[in-house]
């Protein structure tokens, strides 16, 4: 998968996408990142990127002109173009399945007030945001989005199955508990369901405690 981030701040990006999971999937080659910054595009010497609202209002909004040109300079025929924004569809897991199955992601980061009207309309394919909440600016969201997509990549996580197992993967349901060594600890003891060998007793197990989980916590799920 090859992932294009358009952003006012690419270094921004620098450590969560040298570490952990999506540092480990670029050095396999599993999953191609690259950042471009906004200001590159601008028509000016001073790297002008945003103008004040027309009508009035408080904020600046960027500029369509650079918007479309770095999208242009990184689309292909087959890249899907995502705009950040606190105004999107709400992220969640089949999402991320859903992008995880395609070969080029084009990511959008909003900054300021937002970005002009005409490139929300023209070049995004997809609008997201990852909560009902207001960043600073999209490049967070961008980073969330791309560590949910890219764990799902086969080959990224360590055991296929993982990926299966995660809260909201199965459609309405938490994860259940996990437990590892040692069973005992400071008195509290793993369940012995976990420990008997019994497959089928802790599938049952498993199904059970996360519909009690799910029930407990998020009931809107269910």
């Amino acid at each position: 998968m090859r992932i294009d981030i358009i952003t006012l701040f690419p270094g921004m990006f620098k450590g969560p996408f040298e570490e952990s999971m999506i540092g480990r999937a670029r050095k396999k080659g599993l999953a191609e990142v690259h950042l471009h910054d906004l200001r590159r595009y601008a028509y000016d010497s001073r790297g002008t990127v945003d103008d004040a609202p027309f009508g009035g209002g408080a904020g600046m909004i960027l500029k369509p002109e650079m918007i479309f040109a770095a999208v242009e300079d990184v689309s292909s025929s087959h890249g899907k173009v995502i705009l950040l924004t606190p105004q999107g569809d709400k992220f969640s897991q089949p999402k991320a399945q859903e992008l995880a199955d395609e070969a080029h992601l084009i990511m959008i980061c909003a900054h300021y007030e937002g970005v002009d009207e005409r490139a929300r309309q023209v070049l995004a394919d997809v609008e997201l945001s990852i909560g009902d909440y207001v960043l600073t600016n999209g490049n967070l969201a961008a980073m969330v989005v791309c560590d949910a997509v890219i764990r799902l990549i086969p080959g990224v996580l360590g055991s296929e199955e993982s990926a299966g197992a995660d809260s909201f993967s199965d459609p309405g349901r938490l994860d259940y508990p996990q437990y590892t060594r040692p069973a005992e600890f400071r008195n509290m003891k793993a369940p012995d369901v976990l420990l008997s060998g019994d497959h089928q007793k802790i599938r049952q197990w498993r199904s059970e405690q996360s519909l009690l989980r799910t029930l407990g916590r998020r009931p809107d799920l269910i």
